[in-house]
This record gives C-alpha cells, structure tokens and sequence, in this order.
C-alpha cells in the first residue's frame, strides 16, 4: 500500500493538473449547462477564465486556508464587468457546482482530507459569489436611486435634453400615455417598495424623487388604454388616493393629466403651484386636484393658473354667447341667487337655471356649487383684466 502523500506532494499534484482539470470543466459545462453554449464565444470565454481561475484559486486556498477573504478578488476579478448583468447568481453557482464535481471527479481516491477541502472551498466560493451579486444590486440600486432622482428634477424643472429618454428607458419605465404629478410631504421614513407594490397593483408606473421636505410621484399607466375598456381604466385621483398612504402629512396635490412623460412638467407645475398654496383652502381634501387651486394659484401670481381660468373658462364662454357669459356675472354677483339674478335679466327663473346647466356643459364646472363658484368668478375677473379695451368697449 503506498503511503499517503504529504500537503507540500498534494499541492505539486494539484498544479500539474490543473490545466487538466479546467479543459475537463469547460467541456463539462458544454454538455449540462444550455445556457452556456448559447452565450457569445466572447462571454463563454469569460465564463471558463472564471472556472479557471476558480481552480488555481483552490490551489492557493488549500495550500493557505486563511487566503479567504481574497476568494472572490482571485476567482471573480477575471470576469468583466458586464458578465454579471449576462450569468445570473443562479447561473454562476451551477457553475461552481459541475467545476466541484469535475474536480471531485479526478481525486477520487486521493487523500480524503483533499475531498474535505474542496467541500469547505466550494462553501466559500458560493458565499463569495453571493456577496459579488448582492454587492452588484446594491451599487446598481443607489445608481438607479441617483438617475431616478435626476429624470424626476429634469421633469420638475422641464429642462429637458435628448439623454433623457435613454435615462427614462435604462430605469426601465413601464409608462405608457397619460401621466400625472402627485407632489405632498415626505414621510419620516419613506418606503419606496410600498409606493412601488401599490402602483403596480393599480396597473401604474412610477418614478420617485425626494426634494427636502417634498415627495414627487410622476405617475403613468403602466399599460395602454384601448378605447373598447376606457372604463376599467382607474382614474389617476384614484391612484394618487391609494398612494395617499405613503406620503407624510399635510396636503397632497395632483397635477393635471397630461398625454405623455415628455409633457410631465406642465402636470408638475401645477402640482407644486398647488402643494404652495393648499393651505390656503381650509377643507382641502386629499389629494387634491391642482385645478381646484387655481384661485389660490392665480392669487399667488401663477401665470399658468391664470392662463388656464381664461382659457378654461372666460374664453369659452365669450366664444360660446355673451348671454351665457353675463348670466354668470350676474349670478355670481347676486350670491348666486336665481331670483336676484333673474329680476336683474329680467328672465323666468327657470331661464337662469337652463343658461347655468348649459354654462355646466360648456366649461365642466357647476356654478350651483360655492367652491366651484369661487373658481368661476376669479376665471371672470382675471379674464376681464386680461381682456383688450376695444373688446371690452365692443361688449
């Protein structure tokens, strides 16, 4: 019986074989692992400088165990970077276990502390692998926390550049139309999977950034509305209410719906126009839709509430007839009382009650209603200022 071998004739053995060892493991992946011989010769060759580094690094490790903190450096360090966005953790731990296998293979019978060896360094191997991928999701999950914060500032300040789609694109935004902005106070700790869940739930998408105290949803459907089911389709105030949940307190403001990401910033200047002034509006619901601002807005000198009262309101009136138009000056002025309002137009009172419901269906807002009536009454005023004297002298 022949003696057993020393460390010092194991370790001799072991490098003469290990050019051996790799061609037998780069063969043995060939014919179990299918999605090894379907990657470009490019990504196989990294793959087998990695079992082959895998090998020479068992060979130091076993001839100084304490070298195991440097496993992962040895083994992994061969491979560029972009292999582990193509070999999944999954994928690379079939991989250590068909290179333990081809290496358990061809010691069989040797010294069976050599077996135990190679047990305790595929341990420590597939620790290492898994501190590499989770090391990886961590720096690519503060980059996308970093990019997502500059698409949500870019869309804010409406500065746009043509990076900006290949940014939305890389943070893998699933949006599709219509988008709104929910702007509101950030919670004290900000769960960002919660928000993330509750979109999804909802079939939407969402981008997420944090600007001091504030929180900014930019809010998009995550699929396509098809015209035959516009009625399952949950409205966006009904989103923001089922976020609600996530934000801190105080009030919450969504902008208006806009057709696509690219006009989002249009939606958030709305938004944060509202979130500004909501405290000005005592029962504020919330959320709250930043065209029910537009008074407080427009007092506060937002050019874009203003242009949306006349564009909305004053304009379509004026274009429609001026009977409408001076109906709702009088009932307004007449605290919106049908018959003052009647004896100053000398009509029925029934007649005042058809030009408001034809008012309703022209503008969208009803003016039997005293929060609606404070937004129609400063769309008049602010119109009459902007309006031109010589329109003015004609009316």
């Amino acid at each position: 019986m022949a003696a057993p071998r020393t460390k010092q004739q194991t370790l001799a053995w072991l490098r003469t074989l290990s050019g051996e060892l790799a061609t037998a493991t780069l063969k043995r992946l060939d014919e179990t692992l299918p999605w090894y011989g379907d990657m470009p010769p490019g990504r196989r060759s990294a793959v087998g400088l990695v079992a082959q580094a895998g090998i020479t690094s068992f060979i130091s490790w076993y001839d100084d165990p304490k070298s195991t903190p440097w496993i992962a450096a040895d083994v992994f360090g061969a491979a560029p970077r972009e292999l582990l966005r193509s070999v999944s953790l999954q994928q690379t731990l079939q991989l250590i276990r068909v290179t333990v296998e081809v290496v358990e293979d061809r010691i069989k019978g040797a010294d069976e502390s050599l077996r135990e060896a190679i047990l305790l360094y595929s341990r420590e191997i597939a620790f290492a692998a898994a501190d590499v991928y989770a090391r990886a999701a961590e720096q690519r999950g503060l980059w996308d926390a970093r990019l997502e914060a500059l698409v949500v500032d870019s869309i804010l300040s409406g500065e746009y550049d043509n990076e900006l789609p290949s940014r939305i694109a890389a943070l893998g935004w699933n949006g599709h139309g219509e988008v709104c902005v929910l702007v509101g106070t950030a919670p004290k700790q900000l769960d960002v999977d919660q928000l993330r869940r509750t979109a999804r739930h909802l079939d939407a998408d969402v981008l997420i950034g944090v600007q001091g105290s504030r929180l900014v949803l930019v809010i998009g459907r995550a699929s396509p509305v098809q015209h035959e089911t516009e009625a399952e389709v949950i409205p966006f105030l009904e989103i923001a209410t089922r976020l609600e949940p996530g934000f801190g307190p105080g009030h919450l403001v969504l902008g208006p719906e806009v057709p696509s990401l690219v006009d989002a910033s249009k939606s958030a200047r709305a938004a944060l126009a509202g979130f500004a002034v909501a405290r000005s509006w005592r029962n504020a619901p919330r959320p709250t839709l930043a065209d029910d601002l537009l008074p407080e807005r427009a007092l506060a000198g937002d050019p874009l509430a203003r242009s949306t009262l006349i564009n909305r309101v004053f304009k379509p009136l004026q274009a429609h007839s001026t009977e409408l138009l001076t109906t709702l000056w009088c009932y307004l002025d007449n605290g919106r009382s049908l018959e003052a309002t009647a004896r100053e137009l000398f009509v029925h009172p029934n007649t005042v009650r058809y030009r408001l419901k034809r008012i309703s269906e022209v503008i969208g807002w009803d003016a039997t209603g005293a929060r609606e009536a404070l937004i129609l009454q400063t769309a008049l005023i602010i119109g009459s200022i902007a309006e031109p004297d010589a329109q003015r002298r004609r009316g």
